[in-house]
């Protein structure tokens, strides 16, 4: 082959990598939307995004920053799966100097509209329930008082809320209560308020700061970041049927982990994982699975973060990927300290789908992700991005099917190319195909897996269809 023909075949295989990098295969994160944290322009979008996302039944994702907003205390905010955003509510705690009021996630309910709680703000500053519409009609639903007739009610709401099987929000307080330890409530969709648990402080646990959720048996679970047998945190169930909280796992520290402040998440199989923020072997925190339902459950470490590439300090929740795999963030740690997006298979196989590098896509990412209805997952980052505010992005996952038009090379010859995490697709082409596809890894430090068609005609198209 001549000097001339090399350097044009490298010269195609390298524009088909870029060409359909940038078109047809999609990179580790897709930013959706940047906050500026101001209001310069009359934007007034907000800032520091630090809970999951949620899924409304418009299709359309639901969440909540720290700050910003017209009165620079916080939001919440509706944005579509292709990145277009609205400020539905500026909060505005103006009694207590403006000061933050941190809300949490928010749940769709039953009935068509959003329900969420904030830590601080309202008549006491000690928290609120509120509702909001998808067309941003607000209602605050409870205030916190921090004594009810017959006990106290509980402060600082910081979870997320979850509806039960009985139509009724449950949610915890990470203070108060008759031991000042945090409670577990219930609240109507009407606002009536009833207090179910105060946490004591001691084997149950203090301090319940992520979301519940329900399991496929029925009843809540949820962790508590300190208190336990050994004072660094537990797994916990809630019966709703008669309102008994029982400790699951009492966290030791050293090897298994300390301080659980994300929600859980139930996998197809039954099981439940979390994380904790600190503690495990390097003290930067686990992965932890507590074995299927049983009545005598268990857990079990699944991965322990060095603090290193891998990331450190996960704060989140975990995610079921539509292939079975688990998906989540840590905080700090990666090749920037920025934070990491991690993927990880129940037998705890670890890999870094992505190393955050503050701009422009996003840093410190406090929650976990949300599997919207359409597979993708999505996520939030308190800081970065291109204003600084921080991020919601789309991992960079494909659909179920993704379209394809080769670029031939004199006829006879070619290259797709797309990421090597999305290379459990099966190749089909709109005519019959009388050649042979050929799988190739381009290199180790390039994650791009390549697929030779020879003998194909220029312009075929091809799709990639998920089996």
């Amino acid at each position: 082959m001549s000097r001339l023909k090399t350097q044009a075949k490298l010269l195609l295989i390298f524009t088909l990598l870029a060409g359909t990098q940038l078109a047809g295969a999609q990179t580790n994160i897709i930013p959706l939307y940047s906050f500026s944290g101001g209001g310069g322009g009359g934007v007034y979008d907000g800032a520091e995004p630090q809970a999951v996302l949620a899924q409304a039944g418009d299709g359309k994702l639901y969440g909540t920053t720290y700050y910003g907003g017209s009165n620079g205390v916080g939001t919440i905010f509706r944005i579509t799966t292709n990145g277009v955003y609205t400020n539905l509510y500026s909060f505005t705690n103006a009694a207590f100097g403006f000061q933050n009021v941190q809300p949490g996630s928010l749940v769709p309910a039953s009935d068509g509209k959003l329900y969420g709680a904030t830590s601080y703000g309202a008549t006491n500053n000690l928290g609120m329930i509120f509702r909001i519409t998808t067309n941003g009609i607000f209602t605050n639903l409870y205030t916190f008082t921090g004594f009810i007739a017959g006990g106290y009610d509980g402060v600082y709401p910081a979870g997320g809320l979850v509806q039960a099987g009985d139509g009724k929000l449950y949610g915890t307080t990470i203070g108060g209560g008759t031991n000042g330890a945090g409670t577990i409530f219930q609240l109507t969709t009407n606002g009536v308020f009833s207090k179910f648990y105060s946490f004591t402080g001691g084997n149950d646990g203090y301090g319940p700061n992520g979301n519940l959720i329900k399991a496929a048996d029925g009843n809540l679970y949820g962790t508590a970041s300190g208190g336990g047998a050994y004072g660094h945190g537990t797994v916990f169930r809630f019966a709703t049927n008669n309102n008994v909280v029982t400790t699951l796992y009492s966290f030791a520290g050293d090897y298994d982990g300390a301080s659980p402040n994300g929600g859980l998440v139930q996998t197809a199989d039954g099981n439940l994982y979390g994380t904790t923020s600190a503690g495990g072997g390097y003290g930067y925190g686990t992965v932890f699975r507590v074995a299927r339902l049983t009545n005598q459950p268990y857990c079990s470490l699944v991965y322990t973060f060095t603090g290193g590439h891998d990331g450190a300090n996960p704060n989140g929740n975990l995610a079921q990927a539509v292939d079975g795999t688990l998906y989540g963030t840590t905080s700090q740690g990666g090749d920037y300290n920025y934070g990491t997006v991690f993927q990880l298979t129940t037998n705890g196989a670890l890999s870094v789908f992505h190393t955050f590098n503050y701009y422009p896509d996003g840093a410190r990412p406090q929650a976990g992700f949300l599997r919207g209805s359409d597979g993708n997952l999505y996520g939030t980052t308190l800081f970065g991005g291109n204003l600084g505010g921080g991020l919601v992005f789309r991992l960079g996952t494909a659909p179920a099917t993704l379209n394809i038009s080769s670029v031939s090379s004199g006829g006879n010859q070619s290259v797709l190319y797309w990421p090597a995490w999305e290379a459990n697709y099966v190749l089909q082409s709109t005519t019959n195909l009388a050649s042979t596809t050929n799988w190739v890894t381009v290199s180790n430090a390039m994650p791009v897996i390549a697929v030779l068609v020879t003998n194909s005609p220029p312009a075929q198209f091809f799709r990639l269809v998920k089996p």
